[in-house]
Parts: structure tokens; sequence; C-alpha cells
């Protein structure tokens, strides 16, 4: 399913419709209150925590907006894929830290939990209750793990993909889902949006065919963590504990869409 972030589009609720399964929408803290009437009941989406924006702004992450989004959501009928916990872009020791201090928080509404992965971490990391991994971190450090989340956990979420090569290379690999807030920005020919939808429909550049992901590597057996439900909406329990050992702006793949094209 592809969840894309930034301002909402008509287009996007059309494909939620023509591509059931297949495309959703990210919504940010800071515009959720403007966003979430607009979206339909057919549209899934999930919730971000802008902590990255911030991050990337350098400007301070302000809780009580993440907070007011929360209590916001908790009236809508329409609820969310699942909820990111807020992190530290690339910073494995504070990202855990606000595991224990803002996951309580986000359980007590009753929806999933997404951990966002950040440089340095392992599978060992990622606490009991995660239900989603959503891979963060730097760009160079994401993409060189995405295998291994994969590999390790049936639920794996990919931020920042913006281009048509990554979302085949999430693909490959078996990723749920991925977001990126740059398909809806205006291009001179709207490209960007061109490709989507070209992804979308399936239709893909004639490459020579390669061993998909999953072939090469046959023998990785996912871990199940409890919280991993096989329902992706599904509620949690909302007991929270820390790491289960030594210490996841939108687009979603389905799994159950696999393309053969290799990256």
């Amino acid at each position: 399913m592809l969840m894309v972030g930034g301002r909402p589009r008509a287009v996007l609720h059309y494909w939620c419709g023509k591509h059931p399964g297949r495309v959703g929408i990210l919504l940010s803290p800071q515009h959720y209150e403007k966003q979430i009437n607009v979206i339909p009941e057919w549209c899934p989406y999930a919730l971000d925590n802008d902590a990255y924006t911030a991050w990337a702004n350098k400007t301070e992450w302000r809780v009580d907006v993440w907070r007011g989004m929360l209590d916001k959501m908790k009236i809508q009928s329409h609820k969310p894929r699942w909820v990111l916990v807020p992190d530290m872009v690339a910073n494995r020791a504070a990202t855990l830290e606000n595991w224990k201090r803002y996951a309580p928080e986000a359980a007590a509404y009753g929806r999933p939990l997404a951990f966002a992965v950040q440089d340095g971490m392992k599978p060992d990391d990622v606490p009991n209750n995660a239900a989603v991994i959503f891979v963060g971190g730097t760009t160079e450090w994401k993409w060189r793990t995405v295998p291994m989340w994969t590999q390790n956990f049936p639920r794996v979420h990919v931020g920042r993909v913006n281009e048509l090569r990554r979302l085949w290379t999430c693909d490959e690999y078996g990723v749920e889902s991925a977001d990126g807030s740059g398909w809806m920005k205006k291009t001179p020919d709207g490209r960007m949006a061109q490709r989507l939808e070209m992804w979308l429909d399936g239709h893909r550049n004639e490459t020579p065919e390669l061993p998909m992901a999953h072939d090469l590597r046959p023998n990785a057996q996912p871990k199940q963590h409890p919280a991993m439900s096989a329902d992706p909406s599904a509620p949690i329990a909302t007991e929270v504990g820390g790491p289960a050992r030594s210490g996841v702006g939108g687009v979603l793949l389905s799994r159950s869409w696999r393309s053969s094209r290799p990256i």
C-alpha cells in the first residue's frame, strides 16, 4: 500500500478507491486536524510524529502537538493503521528512551505502535510491544539495513521513499509500507505523480530477470514479536515494557502484490 505524505489531494482519494489496499495517506501532527476530516473512509492512513521534520528543519519537536493529534484521533470512527511513537533521528539511545517515555501514552489509545529504528540498532533493540518496524535513520544506513528488518519482522515500514526505483526495492524485500512526501509536489510536467500512477498500475521498464529478494534469503525465518498481529489494524494491549533484550512524511506497499523487477 502506498501512503503519501504532504498536502491531501483529491487524486489520492481516487487512487484509494481504484487501487484498494495499495495506496493510503500518512498524516503528521501539524496537519492532522485539517486533513482528517477530508479523508474518506475507504482511504487507509497512519500517524507520523514529525520528529524527522523537526530534525531536518532544526526546530524544536513539540510533544503537545503530537499529544493533541492523539486526542483528536480518539473521537474519530476512522482509525489509523498504526501510530509512530516519537523517536530521535539517527540516535539509538535517545530513541529507546523516547519509547519508554511515550509508548505508554500512545498505547492507551488502542492502536498498533510503530517503533522507528535508527542508526546502530539491531533486531534485539526492538521492544516486545512494537507492532511495526519503521525504518528511519540516515539514508545510507536505512537502505543498507532494510533486508535485515524484513528478514526478522513481518511488518516493516520504510520512511522517506520518493523514487520509483526505491518503491520497487521495497517491494522486492517484502516491505509492508513506505512513505514519501515528494510524490504530489508540483513539477513542470507532473512527472512525480505520473510515475506513482505508473507504479500503481504495475508498469515497469523491461529489465533482465534476476532472483527475487526472498529467493536470495530462503532460510530466513521472521521473528514473531508478541505485539505483531496478523491483522494490521487490530488493537494491541496497552501494557508497555522496555526493550525485549539489550538494547518504524507516506507510501504503503501491499505484501500480497510482488513484482519480479530487481533493483
